[in-house]
């Protein structure tokens, strides 16, 4: 039941465009045993950002409720189950935003079983994706055992699934698909009744193949490569494909892109227009629309828009090239290790030192965030909400027909639907109106041209434009 054979897209080199189309072909998942996320959730941002993951699954978390405020990942939502009573345990499923998915909630040994199942939406014809991680702890009675059996054998029905997780079964020879142990043999006995195909070939810790990836159809998961860790970790990292592709949301705001504006140009426009002769005559309103439709007409000629993509999670501000190197440098440190080039003491100082720089590289950037935020509190406030547990999802919800819906759309107008139709309707006319006493506001006579650039001076320009769609960067720049 095992065997991998290699996927023919390329991944080197190429554009962040290629690649993005090339990805959209198929889902790329992460896998690994982590001994605890606590001190390796930098490394996990670090190679997410250089990979672009599609899922990410994790076991032995280790978390509890006092992580929350470190375990979102941008452009990522998160779905964790941790372990209730005791430590370690716990897992994890990371999945990119622009996918679809629910949760599977099983009513067999839920509330034992440590295991996630989402359903995430596949494109139009090919049916959804059933995925999930699991953890059995090696001291993991036989009736815990049995309800991930029934787990199993319910979601094994799907269309296409994939089950990744540390199984802990070191006994299993996966050549003759043969085990010593009597609990070893019913998980083979399992898998063997529902089908499934097991892709993990090579030893995940130790000699020993204790991760392993399940599917139910043998040409499903491919290109899978068991290479590296996370930090210390005592489990290597499984990497493999999903030959399937995901629904993706697509974001159809769009923003200014600073990046590319051209302020001169802008500068150029705004001052060569004649403002006396042209506001001249005009009443206070006329005069605010030429301006505004001048300003914004100079704007769109100089200042190009881009999507609003949710696709990528930004690369942290406290990566370097210093960071990126040393990471390379643990990479090819495992493989010398594993070809007998390097011993074991090496390879560990090899990733210390990764370790230590990316924690050093990470405090300097907070400290530096906590310094600077009279001048900038939406970058510092907009840092803590990244890193803080994900905010629930809405959905999916259920419909009179009793339908799970799960597109936006749809659910907007369910709870649009719901909140009309408890709007209390009151009748009676219209209130009389009580007679205010108004103050009359002195006004200046002239409003002088230092007046207007000291304003401007003070605007914030990380804050969005509003109703009049005049952005305050833009502001800021024409202040001259």
């Amino acid at each position: 039941m095992g065997g991998t054979t290699a996927y023919n897209g390329k991944e080197k080199g190429g554009s962040g465009h290629n690649r993005e189309a090339r990805s959209n072909q198929y889902l790329r998942c992460l896998y690994t045993n982590a001994r605890s996320m606590g001190n390796k959730q930098e490394e996990l941002e670090l190679l997410t950002n250089k990979y672009n993951y599609d899922i990410i699954g994790i076991t032995e978390t280790w978390w509890d409720g006092t992580h929350d405020w470190n375990v979102g990942m941008e452009g990522y939502g998160l779905l964790r189950k941790d372990r209730q009573g005791k430590k370690g345990g716990g897992v994890a499923l990371y999945i990119k935003n622009v996918h679809t998915w629910t949760e599977v909630e099983m009513n067999v040994g839920d509330s034992c079983v440590e295991s996630l199942w989402v359903k995430l939406k596949g494109v139009k014809n090919e049916g959804d994706i059933m995925l999930g991680v699991y953890y059995r702890p090696p001291s993991q009675v036989e009736e815990v055992d049995e309800a991930f059996f029934k787990q199993l054998t319910k979601l094994s029905k799907a269309q296409d699934l994939v089950v990744m997780g540390d199984f802990n079964y070191p006994d299993i020879c996966w050549e003759t698909n043969t085990a010593r142990h009597r609990l070893s043999n019913k998980f083979l006995d399992c898998i063997g009744d529902n089908f499934l195909f097991q892709k993990v070939e090579k030893a995940t810790r130790g000699e020993a193949v204790l991760d392993l990836v399940l599917t139910n159809r043998e040409e499903l998961v491919e290109n899978l490569k068991v290479e590296d860790s996370i930090g210390d970790s005592d489990h290597e990292i499984i990497e493999f494909m999903i030959l399937r592709k995901g629904r993706r949301e697509t974001s159809t705001i769009e923003v200014m892109d600073f990046r590319k504006a051209d302020f001169d140009k802008l500068r150029e426009l705004v001052g060569k227009v004649p403002w006396e002769a042209r506001l001249k005559g005009k009443t206070t309103e006329e005069s605010w629309k030429y301006f505004k439709g001048t300003l914004l007409r100079a704007q769109k000629q100089t200042i190009p828009l881009c999507r609003k993509d949710r696709k990528y999670g930004k690369r942290p501000a406290w990566l370097n090239k210093e960071i990126l190197h040393d990471l390379k440098i643990k990479k090819e440190s495992y493989k010398k290790w594993k070809l007998g080039q390097l011993t074991k003491d090496e390879y560990r100082q090899a990733t210390r030192e990764c370790r230590g720089k990316i924690r050093k590289a990470k405090a300097q950037n907070e400290i530096k965030l906590a310094t600077g935020i009279k001048g900038n509190k939406k970058t510092f406030y907009k840092y803590i909400k990244s890193k803080r547990k994900t905010k629930d999802r809405v959905g999916p919800l259920l419909s009179e027909e009793g339908e799970a819906v799960t597109g936006n759309l749809e659910m907007a107008e369910m709870l649009n639907d719901f909140f009309v139709s408890v709007f209390t309707e009151k009748s009676g006319g219209v209130p009389n109106v009580v007679n205010t006493s108004r103050e009359r506001v002195s006004l200046e006579d002239r409003i002088h041209k230092e007046q207007v650039k000291n304003h401007l001076g003070k605007l914030d320009v990380s804050k969005s434009p509003g109703p009049d769609e005049m952005h305050p960067r833009i502001l800021k720049e024409l202040i001259e």
